[in-house]
C-alpha cells in the first residue's frame, strides 16, 4: 500500500521575489497549481490532498503568504504576473509540468504558451479568458476605474466580502466558513492595491493579445466550467475549448465560479485527468 506524501510549505525566491509555496512530493510530471483573485494556493487544498504528487501552489506576489511589493518594483500588472509565472515555471518545473489554472491563474497560460512543448497536460477552471470579445463584469468595471475602484476596495469589510462572494454561487448560497476565513486572513492593503492595478492593466485588448498564440497548447486539456459562473459565462469555457486543439469541455450544471465547491467531483475528476 503506497503511503501518501505530506503537504508541505515553504518560501523561496522566484524571479528575486519571496514567494510562499505548497507542495506535495511524488513521482513523475509535477503538476503548478495556479490561483486567482480574490485567493491564493489555500485554493488548491482539496486536489493536493487527493493527488499522489508531485504538485506545486504558489501563492502570487501580494497574495496570500507572498511578499507585498512596492509598485516601482512590481507594477502587479497582467504582463507582469505572466512573467512572473514563466520564472516559477523554469524554476520550480523546470522540465515537463502539468498545469491547472482557475480566475487569474489563466495569465500562467501567457507564460506557458512559449512554453508549450513542456507543457504535458493543462486544466483550465472557470479563467479570465485570454481570447477576444470578453467584456469585463460589474466588479471587475468597478475595480478597473480610478477613485471608485480605491473607495470600493477600502471600504470592503468581512461581512460585504461574505456577502459579495454569495453570487458566486448558484442561488446565491453562503461560501464555505472557512473560504471566507482564507480570503479574508490575508486581504490587507497589498493584496488589495494589486487587484486593483491587475485589472487596470487588462483592457479587453490585451486580453486577447495575450492568448493569442493559445493552439500551440496543443497536449490533452480539460477544460472545466461551473455554468452558473456570473463573472465568466459559459459562452468562456466553449470559447475556450475551441481554441485548445486537445481540449474536452465539461460543463457542470448547478456549480459557480468555484466549481468544485458546489461540484465536489471536479476534484477527482481533475487528479484522474492529470494521472492519466
Amino acid at each position: 500500500m503506497s503511503v501518501t506524501a505530506p503537504i508541505t510549505s515553504e518560501t523561496r525566491r522566484i524571479a528575486g521575489i519571496e514567494t510562499f509555496l505548497r507542495r506535495r512530493a511524488g513521482n513523475g510530471t509535477p503538476a503548478l497549481f495556479v490561483h486567482g483573485n480574490p485567493t491564493h494556493s489555500g485554493d488548491w487544498m482539496p486536489f493536493l490532498r487527493a493527488l499522489d504528487g508531485p504538485a506545486i501552489a504558489p501563492d502570487l506576489p501580494n497574495f496570500g503568504r507572498s511578499e507585498r511589493l512596492d509598485p516601482t518594483r512590481f507594477d502587479a500588472s497582467m504582463h507582469a504576473y505572466a512573467e512572473f509565472l514563466g520564472s516559477a515555471m523554469d524554476e520550480l518545473a523546470p522540465g515537463r509540468f502539468d498545469l491547472v489554472v482557475h480566475d487569474w491563474g489563466g495569465i500562467a497560460l501567457h507564460a506557458a504558451q512559449r512554453r508549450a512543448d513542456r507543457v504535458r497536460r493543462l486544466v483550465v477552471v472557470n479563467a479570465v479568458p485570454l481570447l477576444a470579445g470578453y467584456r469585463w463584469h460589474w466588479i471587475a468595471r468597478l475595480w478597473r476605474r480610478r477613485l471608485l475602484g480605491d473607495w470600493v476596495n477600502t471600504l470592503t469589510t468581512r461581512r460585504l466580502l461574505t456577502l459579495t462572494l454569495r453570487q458566486a454561487r448558484p442561488r446565491f448560497r453562503r461560501m464555505p466558513d472557512e473560504f471566507i476565513e482564507m480570503v479574508w486572513s490575508c486581504w490587507d492593503q497589498g493584496t488589495r492595491d494589486a487587484v486593483l492595478s491587475l485589472y487596470r492593466s487588462a483592457d479587453p485588448t490585451a486580453l486577447e493579445a495575450a492568448g493569442s498564440h493559445l493552439d500551440r497548447l496543443d497536449g490533452p486539456a480539460l477544460v472545466i466550467w461551473g455554468q452558473n459562473d456570473p463573472y465568466l459565462g459559459p459562452e468562456q469555457g466553449r470559447a475556450y475549448a475551441a481554441r485548445l486543439p486537445g481540449a474536452e469541455l465539461v460543463a457542470l450544471e448547478h456549480a459557480g465560479h468555484w466549481p468544485w465547491i458546489d461540484r465536489p467531483e471536479v476534484v477527482d475528476r481533475v487528479v484522474d485527468f492529470l494521472g492519466s
